[in-house]
């Protein structure tokens, strides 16, 4: 099992300076709203490539009233590397620079710690989901795909500049046709890549979640499907046929996107579709309390899919989980956790919502900069 056995902070959010000792399987932290129990989770989530589970940038994470720079590091168990992220002082001319090492040694960034670490997180921002907008889904999709496959975030990112690049050219220059070609051969090949990383995701997770299927779990399995033109294009299409085809709806399409603004065909018109398995509906026609199991069943089935596909047991961050939970659901949610053979880091503002931990659990009390353990 892959798991924290140190956290230690320095200027990191509320925290002046904090070293902490894990040797549990599942972590409970509780404390008063406000008194850092996310914080502690947003600095184990800087270990995964993006922007962390609170998707700001580093200059925000940064102490008020500290230094404007800070640094987290963790220790893995069993003698694992020391891995260490943060924010450098400012330079000469102002400027930061985010900084990543693993044993003391520079790494280029947080994409080089996925060969000793993967993360699972899912936080409150995300109860709303499936009534939500699809670009929450997409983001949410996104963050599903970054933890089986760490590269999918620099081809996302990338593709993203290709499409601003486009949308510039198309809305100053729209008659220069040789350089649109330029970079919507760009835009088809990066899009076609992002569409089948998550095409392959999705699938994956489907899989794994009819082998695992238990019509009788409180959290319950679901079904998904990807929506989107240049979706249904890779689901039939070879790779370089898909491009190609593509290609030519972009090239057809210049006058309409032109008129939008935007790039009205691709993955960032695409949406995660999620129907509730054993009533067969779809997932925002459900109850709060059946989209929120929901969720956990998708979040337990994608910790097994990493796992499954990195060979890393993913640590897993659930912010405030069990607060909407009945306490069947609260006992089943432990057990599954447990089951799961992954390092748990869970958040709650009620001591009464951990009674039912299993034996060897952690409860550590967080307050004013400080975590302290619970006996």
């Amino acid at each position: 099992m892959t798991a924290v056995a140190r956290l230690i902070l320095q200027d990191f959010r509320s925290y002046e300076a904090l070293d902490l000792t894990i040797e549990g399987q599942i972590v409970a932290l509780v404390g008063e709203n406000g008194a850092g129990k996310t914080n502690l989770l947003e600095a184990l989530s800087l270990f995964a490539p993006g922007r962390g589970l609170r998707r700001v940038d580093l200059a925000d994470m940064a102490r008020q009233g500290g230094p404007s720079s800070f640094a987290v590091s963790i220790a893995l168990a069993d003698d694992g590397p020391r891995l260490g992220m943060g924010l450098s002082e400012r330079d000469g001319e102002g400027k930061r620079s985010r900084l990543a090492r693993i044993d003391g040694v520079p790494v280029g960034s947080a994409l080089a710690f996925s060969e000793y670490l993967r993360l699972v997180w899912l936080t409150p921002d995300v109860d709303g989901l499936f009534r939500g907008a699809a670009g929450d889904r997409r983001r949410f999709l996104d963050r599903l795909v970054l933890a089986v496959d760490p590269t999918h975030a620099t081809r996302s990112n990338a593709l993203e500049r290709a499409l601003r690049s486009r949308n510039r050219v198309l809305e100053e220059t729209p008659h220069q046709t040789q350089w649109l070609d330029a970079v919507e051969r760009e835009v088809a090949e990066l899009g076609v890549a992002v569409a089948a990383a998550r095409a392959e995701t999705v699938a994956r997770l489907s899989a794994i979640i009819a082998e695992t299927r238990d019509d009788t779990s409180p959290f319950p399995y679901a079904a998904l499907a990807l929506a989107g033109e240049l979706d249904t294009l890779v689901a039939q299409r070879p790779a370089l046929d898909a491009e190609d085809e593509y290609r030519a709806l972009l090239r057809q399409n210049r006058a309409r996107d032109r008129a939008a603004g935007r790039t009205l065909i691709g993955p960032q018109a695409s949406d995660l579709e999620v129907r509730h398995g054993p009533k067969d509906i779809p997932a925002e026609l459900g109850s709060t309390g059946e989209q929120k199991a929901l969720l956990i069943g998708l979040v337990l089935a994608h910790a097994r899919l990493v796992a499954a596909m990195s060979g890393i047991t993913p640590l897993v961050l659930l912010d405030e989980i069990a607060a909407h939970l009945d306490p069947r659901r609260r006992t089943a949610l432990y057990d599954a956790l447990l089951a799961l053979g992954c390092q748990v880091w869970m958040t709650g503002a009620d001591p009464a919502l951990f009674t039912g931990l299993p034996e060897g659990s952690e409860r550590i009390r967080v307050e004013a900069g400080r975590a302290l353990h619970m006996v």
